[in-house]
């Protein structure tokens, strides 16, 4: 699966749409023609005849089939800083499955005369902004017209996955290790949902092992978790509350009684845009009926009333009840540090304004203080930054459309380069201006 564990995923896994991507229904056109010309130029036992090669001094262009041309090409990103690579496997797939010609109707595979190389989905790569300096996470030499039509399906998985995965990667690191519900399953076609997650919790277990932390994943989504074995989590949406009339707390008592005490109950509470009120009402509801089911004796019953934590998701343009104005939007609307700091306020003192007994005012002291704060609404590594910075009392980050960003310092645009050719048995550097053979230590032999 990558660097983790030293395993590929294969396509048992991606169920590659092989038919379709052998007759080039996901390349760019113009590999199609590049091809059609290759394999017509073979037919024809056609041989360079042109006058202005860029071959070397000493080199002679005659017989040299070019229809049957062998090349060395390397995939690479020009994101700059640090890239997390991911999709390296299901690219892999792709050469594996797709890469040989037709006769007639039958495909001959031809992937064993490839030699490929490629890093392990998890490694970092490093662009300074030269294209002559770059790392190569795939280098593949062959006959080119055998895989050309690979290039733009291949591109692509190694473009978004490598995009996602650092996406996700900077927020981890901007959160300070607090975990990070990855949250983007609404701003894209569900098709990429299980390459999503899966460069999510690549780049999870990357930061784990650079930190030294153990956070666990948090995908939304089933799908989300199909490559890896995760699966998707959550609570209540704002459409549940309206179903319950708004009132959030009456909501979250049916959700507690009816769902399994392992789903961890998670209220929403910015439905009504009074957040501390909501707040306050489910949770005196839920330790309510929590201490009852324990004073007859029902733990298990009683689980299901812990309150694991609420959730603020106040929109943009609203500025909540409990935030006083001071004029600046920045400081007044949508899930603000002033926001965080009055919710936890009331939670942590809520227990005192309940009648209780001496006996359980530790333990209702416990309940409240226990709640987590989940944020959620705009949020990405700048704003979490100035969070953190302020210490808002933030237990976990939920993330949504920032993680698919691909533009300024997100663009993590990958491409492919042939950058040698084989004549007459030896490799020849033919790289275009501007261009280089590109080292990576960490390419390893695959087939």
């Amino acid at each position: 699966m990558s660097i983790f564990d030293g395993k590929r995923l294969t396509n048992e896994t991606f169920k590659l749409d092989i038919e379709r991507m052998r007759r080039g229904w996901y390349s760019d056109k113009y590999f199609e023609n590049i091809n059609r010309m290759l394999i017509a130029l073979s037919s024809d036992n056609y041989s360079y005849a042109g006058q202005f090669h860029n071959l070397p001094e000493g080199i002679s262009p005659d017989d040299i089939a070019v229809g049957d041309i062998e090349v060395e090409m390397q995939w690479f990103t020009r994101r700059l800083g640090k890239t997390t690579v991911v999709g390296v496997d299901k690219a892999l797939a792709m050469l594996r499955h797709c890469t040989g010609y037709f006769e007639g109707d039958t495909f001959i595979d031809t992937s064993d005369k490839l030699e490929v190389w490629a890093v392990q989905d998890g490694t970092i790569v490093k662009y300074e902004g030269d294209p002559t300096k770059i790392q190569p996470v795939i280098k593949v030499r062959g006959r080119y017209r055998d895989f050309a039509l690979l290039e733009t399906p291949t591109l692509g998985i190694l473009t978004r996955s490598s995009r996602v995965a650092t996406n996700v990667y900077e927020t981890l690191v901007a959160a300070n290790g607090k975990p990070v519900l990855f949250f983007p399953a609404r701003f894209d076609l569900h098709e990429v949902q299980a390459a999503d997650g899966y460069a999510y919790n690549i780049a999870l277990l990357r930061f784990n092992r650079e930190n030294e932390h153990e956070l666990g994943a948090f995908v939304s989504t089933d799908a989300q978790g199909d490559w890896w074995g995760g699966a998707g989590g959550g609570t209540v949406a704002h459409a549940a509350i309206a179903s319950f009339l708004g009132d959030t707390a009456e909501a979250m008592m049916e959700f507690a009684r009816i769902l399994p005490a392992q789903i961890p109950r998670i209220a929403l509470v910015d439905f009504n845009n009074d957040s501390v009120r909501d707040t306050l009402r489910v949770l005196e509801k839920l330790f309510t009926k929590y201490r009852e089911l324990m004073d007859a004796g029902n733990k298990d019953e009683a689980k299901k009333y812990r309150l694991y934590g609420v959730r603020l998701d106040t929109s943009g343009s609203l500025r909540d009840v409990s935030v006083q104005p001071l004029g600046d939007p920045a400081l007044d609307l949508g899930v603000n540090p002033r926001l965080v700091f009055n919710v936890r306020q009331g939670l942590d003192h809520a227990w005192e304004n309940w009648t209780l007994p001496k006996v359980w005012k530790e333990a209702a002291k416990e309940f409240c203080r226990s709640v987590k704060i989940v944020v959620s609404g705009g949020f990405n590594p700048d704003k979490i930054r100035k969070f953190e910075k302020l210490e808002v009392p933030v237990d976990i980050y939920a993330v949504g459309s920032y993680l698919f960003n691909n533009g300024n310092s997100t663009t993590t645009d990958y491409t492919a380069d042939v950058v040698r050719v084989k004549i007459h048995g030896k490799w020849i550097d033919m790289a275009k201006v501007g261009r280089k053979v590109g080292e990576n230590e960490n390419l390893e032999r695959i087939w």
